[in-house]
């Protein structure tokens, strides 16, 4: 395995993360599909066995349930030092006040509360979920930097927002002198290519990495249009990223399927290998949730396409709206 730096840092990460979404316990939060504990180690050890060393959760994934998993296994199968550790915060975690956003004292109350279900001192990547419209944006930032600043966190990242809400954090965090954000993760694929027009190109001059979720469109990408999931069929939030330009859709899920066949690998190589040679793209976020996924996560980094297949892929895609901001 190879390992890429985190942007502008020395942070050396896998060039593919273990999204962790799929690991907690079915019945807690809105994530019916995932996998409980006995189900997620074997996942959790193999990717360390392929070099994945990045591994990707959240506060709110299955209500903790999926920091605790991620956290105990990692305790059990590597060494702390020897892997990156990344949650978020923004998504409420716990009812009543307080128990969501980015205001200072939610954001001090969540860390701790991370911590102490991965059963760490330190979180490697302290993303912001989302953006938080309802807090002044100085709140926010000098508390993320108070973070960093009392050892609880390494390095901050951020989620899907829109460029110019991103471009005014930054920019505010500079202008403080608080530590500022180095990653990005951002919904993009072959059905949403929208993050090209502004964001992209924002992190790219910045020299803040790339780190895509959804990189395989939630499994469609991997399979022919009308073939469902019963992840798809139960991921409330899935179902409202894709739709409303079915034709193109199903176009490029068909060139995926084109590409792959004449290749002789499975179309989640393909499709992974696309986003992961974009420009300024530093490591796709892939859950895994099937044995073969790792392999074909791995496998797909060193997959280089050909400019011809390249066109092919993206040869049926239209404009559309911008989804997972919510």
């Amino acid at each position: 395995m190879r390992y890429v730096k985190l942007g502008r840092t020395g942070l050396e990460i896998s060039p593919v993360v273990l999204g962790c979404m799929t690991y907690g316990v079915p019945d807690r939060g809105n994530h019916t599909w995932t996998l409980d504990e006995a189900q997620s180690r074997p996942f959790l050890r193999k990717a360390l066995d392929l070099g994945i060393n990045t591994f990707d959760t959240a506060n709110a994934y299955s209500d903790g349930t999926s920091e605790e998993i991620v956290g105990r296994a990692l305790r059990d199968f590597a060494r702390r030092d020897e892997v990156v550790i990344a949650t978020k915060t923004f998504f409420r975690w716990h009812k009543g006040p307080n128990g969501g956003g980015l205001s200072r004292k939610a954001i001090f109350h969540s860390v701790d509360d991370s911590l102490a279900r991965l059963g760490t001192d330190y979180i490697d990547l302290l993303q912001i979920h989302r953006f938080d419209p309802d807090t002044p944006i100085e709140e926010t930032l000098e508390a993320l930097h108070d973070v960093v600043k009392a050892g609880k966190a390494r390095y901050l990242g951020a989620s899907s927002m829109y460029t110019w809400q991103f471009a005014q954090m930054i920019y505010t965090a500079r202008l403080h002198g608080w530590t500022e954000f180095v990653s990005m993760q951002d919904h993009y694929n072959l059905l949403q290519r929208e993050e090209e027009r502004e964001m992209m190109p924002f992190c790219i001059d910045e020299g803040i990495a790339l780190l895509p979720w959804s990189p395989l469109a939630r499994g469609r990408l991997t399979r022919d249009w009308d073939e469902g999931s019963t992840r798809q069929q139960s991921d409330v939030f899935g179902s409202t990223l894709y739709g409303g330009t079915e034709d193109a859709d199903r176009a490029i899920v068909a060139a995926v399927k084109q590409v792959a066949e004449a290749r002789g690998v499975p179309r989640a190589q393909v499709a992974l290998a696309w986003v992961a040679q974009r420009e300024g793209i530093t490591a796709p976020i892939v859950g895994a949730s099937k044995p073969q996924h790792l392999d074909d996560a791995v496998t797909a980094i060193e997959l280089t396409l050909t400019a011809d297949e390249i066109a092919t892929l993206e040869g049926g895609y239209t404009p559309r709206a911008i989804a997972g901001f919510e």
